[in-house]
């Protein structure tokens, strides 16, 4: 009886929001007018003149985060870092109205030792709330930040946090089971023995965020993660890091994100847009939403745009436009299982080129690995997705697998090529329109028909 409710639930919030979402589109035009980066005083606070050292050995780190401290206390301004290498044993720790500024030439270098990243922080780790190592670059709840210049941050991650591999792990088991059981935040300590790798950059609760021209190698984890953040633009960076889950630009519970200008060579997913996990993210019920992505170039082991699988909380408004996918699993993929719950609705894609991937051009699903035996179904709807080319797939051009008790609605691909595949497309539980697709070289019909389910790869 549990269950009839619930289905009749789904199906009637499914109904109510398809209706609102078609009565009240979302305006692109909108949301980048409400995203602002944000400007800084003209005091310069010089950390070479402070006492740093640019000779890659001494630890300057003290005196980089007292330069940020000071600069942030005398209301604000820029922190600059000149040319030279400079060593840093710990995290670099963001405050309010503060611009860390390199210099060409200029290259931070962390320490490999994850004993430098204590003490403990609050921080999210695949979508769950803990504490944890301190994700090299730091900011809690702070306002009006930056990062730029053509200067390097080097993770040095390869040498230790890297190595870790946490996935499959009694630890990451613990987490998730802890996550389910909804255990209070204070008590969910990680850390030390964990092998939980942090994230490179990770801003929590911050606001008015710029990351602007830098370059960005050899992430521990997660590159640039922005959780219950507020106003981001991520613009002209370039990250070069190939560790494993080395995803280039995770938001998380963050609305209001400018990515533009960037080239991501990764080890994971180029862009995963996230919200939570399971009962962490509906307890805090904060959807990530009104996402631009523009003129980027992606390289990524797995997938080029991601919406999930950590979604719970909801993802809606997504516009990505003009992107190159040089080499990935699947172009654009879109990924929950039954555990997740939340939605994926209003997004909207064009001029995208993909040269090869490995399953799928564009791809839903409702069966992505790691389900612990919940039945709570995402919703997806409405997703217009237009002018993309691609060359060739190991797999198929299009997947779409919805589950019968909750479909996916509203897919529409119109002018969409791909050169060559082996299936034109996989179909199930899905209302989808083609216009002008052709796939594998057949011209697909505007109405598809189901096919049988074909089991693929999942990353």
């Amino acid at each position: 009886m549990k269950r009839i409710l619930f289905v009749l639930l789904v199906s009637i919030m499914g109904f109510i929001n398809t209706v609102s979402m078609k009565a009240q589109p979302v305006n692109v035009h909108q949301i980048l007018k409400s995203i602002v980066a944000p400007t800084f005083e003209n005091h310069v606070f010089n950390v070479l003149e402070s006492g740093a050292k640019n000779d890659g050995k001494t630890d300057s780190r003290m005196i980089i985060n007292k330069a940020i401290t000071d600069c942030s206390n005398s209301q604000g301004g820029t922190v600059l870092v000149p040319r030279g290498k400079y060593y840093v044993a710990g995290s670099i720790i963001m405050k309010s109205h503060v611009n860390l500024k390199m210099e060409e030439g200029a290259e931070i270098i962390f320490s490999s030792n994850p004993q430098d990243y204590t003490p403990f922080v609050l921080t999210v780790w695949e979508g769950t709330e803990l504490f944890n190592y301190s994700p090299l670059v730091y900011g809690y709840h702070v306002s009006d930040i930056a990062i730029t210049g053509k200067g390097t941050l080097n993770g040095m991650a390869s040498k230790e946090f890297a190595t870790w591999r946490p996935q499959g792990s009694q630890i990451q088991d613990k987490l998730r089971q802890i996550g389910i059981d909804q255990l209070p935040v204070s008590q969910r300590n990680f850390g030390k023995e964990s092998n939980l790798p942090p994230s490179m950059i990770q801003f929590y609760g911050c606001s008015n965020i710029l990351i602007q021209d830098v370059h960005i190698k050899d992430s521990p984890y997660w590159v640039i993660h922005p959780v219950f953040c507020t106003n981001v633009t991520v613009k002209g960076v370039t990250i070069d890091s190939n560790n494993l889950n080395n995803d280039g630009c995770d938001p998380e519970y963050t609305r209001n994100v400018l990515i533009e200008n960037c080239t991501f060579n990764v080890g994971d997913d180029a862009i995963a847009i996230k919200a939570g996990r399971d009962q962490d993210g509906w307890r805090m019920g904060q959807p990530t939403e009104n996402i631009v992505i523009r003129n980027c170039i992606f390289n990524s082991k797995c997938n080029g745009l991601c919406i999930g699988s950590e979604m719970s909380a909801g993802v809606q408004n997504v516009f990505m436009e003009n992107v190159v996918v040089k080499n990935s699993l699947s172009g654009v993929y879109f990924k929950s299982n039954p555990d997740r719950g939340g939605f994926i609705r209003n997004v909207w894609i064009r001029n995208v080129a993909c040269d090869s991937v490995r399953t799928a051009l564009i791809r839903f699903e409702t069966n992505y690995h790691g389900a612990r035996g919940g039945f709570y179904p995402t919703l997806f709807q409405n997703f217009l997705i237009e002018n993309v080319a691609g060359d060739r797939s190991g797999d198929c051009g299009f997947s779409a697998v919805g589950l019968k008790i909750c479909p996916m609605k509203d897919i529409t691909l119109k002018n969409v090529t791909l050169r060559k595949c082996k299936t034109p497309y996989v179909l199930r539980n899905a209302e989808v329109m083609f216009e002008n697709v052709t796939l594998g070289g057949i011209k697909m019909p505007e109405i598809p028909k189901e096919t049988e389910e074909t089991k693929l790869d999942s990353y």
